[in-house]
Parts: C-alpha cells; sequence; structure tokens
C-alpha cells in the first residue's frame, strides 16, 4: 500500500471508542450533549483528510517517519495510539455507504493538539504535512471477524526523551475496543450515512459527496488510555514516538518495551511506527 494510494483514500477517526480516553485527553465535555445509542458507544467519526479538498483538510498529514508540530498555535500536542484499518467503500444507487470491506491494519498515531476553542474535531487532527503517523509496515487481514488474527493482536506506545523510553499508553488488546469487528463496522456504516453537523461533529455524508464518492479510505479506530506518564506530559521537539500493534502470541509486553527501548521496530508479527518530532 504505497503512499500515493493512501493519498486517494479520504481519513476518518473514531471519537471514544476506548474507555476513559477522552477524559484523560480533557475532551469528554466536547461531547457532552452528543446522544449515543448504548452508554459505552463511540460519540462519532471526525474527518481527518479529505483528498482534493480545498480546505485545510485537503492536505495529505500521514508519516511514516516525522511529525512536525503546529506553528503558531496554541495548545499541547499528544501522542494518540491506535490501530488503523484500510479498505474499500462500497455505495448503493442512491449514493449511501452500503458495505466496507476491511483489507488491512497498520499502528497509527491521531496526533491531536490540545486546544481550547475548537468547534469541531478536526480543527486538532491536521496543521499541515507530516502531522499524523501511519506505520509503513501495513498487515494484511484475514477477516475482521472473531478467530481472525486480530483476535491476539495488541496496542503499545511509548516516548523517548533524552534516551530515557517511557510507557504513554496502556498496553490494550484491540478486543478491548468498545466497539469491533461486525458491531464497529455496522455502527461505521450507518454513521457515514445519518450522522449530521452537530456540536463537534460533521455530515460525513457530505463530506464524502464532496471527495466525489472515494472508493478507499483510512479510519483509525480509536486512541487507547494513557498512562499516568502519558497523560501529563505532552510531545515537544526532539521526543520520539513508537506505537507498536504487536501480535500477543509472539511478544510480551515487556518485550515490546525491550524493543521499544532499543529503537527496534522491524520485527515480525507486528504493525510498528516510528516518529521523532521536529
Amino acid at each position: 500500500m504505497s503512499k500515493q494510494h493512501l493519498k486517494e483514500f479520504i481519513g476518518f477517526g473514531i471519537a471514544g471508542n476506548f474507555a476513559h480516553h477522552l477524559d484523560q485527553a480533557g475532551e469528554a465535555i466536547d461531547f457532552i450533549d452528543i446522544k449515543t445509542e448504548e452508554e459505552n458507544a463511540p460519540k462519532g467519526i471526525f474527518p481527518f483528510y479529505l483528498p482534493h479538498s480545498e480546505s485545510f483538510l485537503g492536505t495529505y498529514p500521514l508519516s511514516s517517519q516525522e511529525l512536525i508540530s503546529p506553528v503558531g498555535i496554541d495548545g499541547n500536542l499528544q501522542l494518540e495510539p491506535e490501530m488503523a484499518l484500510i479498505g474499500e467503500i462500497i455505495y448503493d444507487d442512491k449514493i449511501q455507504v452500503s458495505d466496507l470491506k476491511f483489507n488491512f491494519f497498520t499502528a497509527y498515531n491521531d496526533c491531536s493538539i490540545r486546544k481550547e476553542g475548537a468547534k469541531k474535531i478536526s480543527e486538532k487532527k491536521n496543521w499541515g504535512e507530516n502531522t499524523k503517523g501511519i506505520s509503513s509496515q501495513i498487515i494484511e487481514l484475514d477477516r475482521f471477524e472473531k478467530g481472525g488474527k486480530l483476535d491476539s493482536y495488541h496496542i503499545a506506545s511509548f516516548m523517548k526523551r533524552d534516551g530515557v523510553v517511557h510507557e504513554y499508553g496502556e498496553d490494550s488488546p484491540v478486543i478491548t475496543y468498545n466497539y469491533f469487528y461486525g458491531k464497529l463496522k455496522t455502527w461505521i456504516i450507518n454513521k457515514l450515512n445519518t450522522q449530521q453537523n452537530e456540536g463537534p461533529l460533521e455530515d460525513l455524508s457530505l463530506h464524502l459527496k464532496n471527495s466525489s464518492y472515494p472508493k478507499g479510505f483510512v479510519i483509525s479506530v480509536g486512541a487507547t488510555s494513557y498512562t499516568s506518564f502519558g497523560e501529563s506530559t505532552f510531545l515537544q521537539a526532539g521526543d520520539e514516538v513508537f506505537v507498536y500493534v504487536y501480535d500477543s502470541q509472539f511478544y510480551t509486553p515487556s518485550d515490546i518495551f525491550y524493543l521499544a527501548k532499543n529503537s527496534i521496530i522491524d520485527i515480525p508479527n507486528s504493525s510498528t511506527l516510528h516518529q521523532v518530532i521536529i
């Protein structure tokens, strides 16, 4: 999956799909008026990249190596360790989304600016080129359902500052996302067709239309909970961040910490993202 291919794919992210993350990020209050189907349901979907758009969301933000800090923007920069899914959008005759095909998964950094006064989530998500993270190690999915290879995968994340590696997010099995597999797929399709311009959320069907109904998508599934270090420590120039989406049948959390400590990222049975903050 080349960068050129991904430039034609629309980019979305899911807000509030892991317990406690929005509270830790100080963003739960943004969604206080958003009604969800269930108490633990995600809050909604936001765009981070709209191919060929003339807005700020038309800038391709994904990078596998570096992350550029915002210039002239007030707010703290925070790693958001996630897994992203890559696939195809199927439309019906009425130009509604009728199905999604999940073909690949990868480690992802939904890096965000923690700033007050942003009216939409997307305003915190894309401030130019090289402002988001996606691993170049993209893994093909066998199937997006229980019994597939994702059952045993975990997300772990770390920050290295002054040569010292710290755990940034909680080591989390991907199957502990609030919504996953079939339930997540059904929910995403519904939101792509019905989500309105409300509070911090946006009209997704309008974005699809204005993007000429793209056939491909990248969607980040949601950030894990933070460790106490990650919750209180923001990124600055010179830091390095690591996100491992790894198979727990082959590695323990201690193994992954050792790998991050030694900046080892090219390993089997893992999609690994390593970025330097500039």
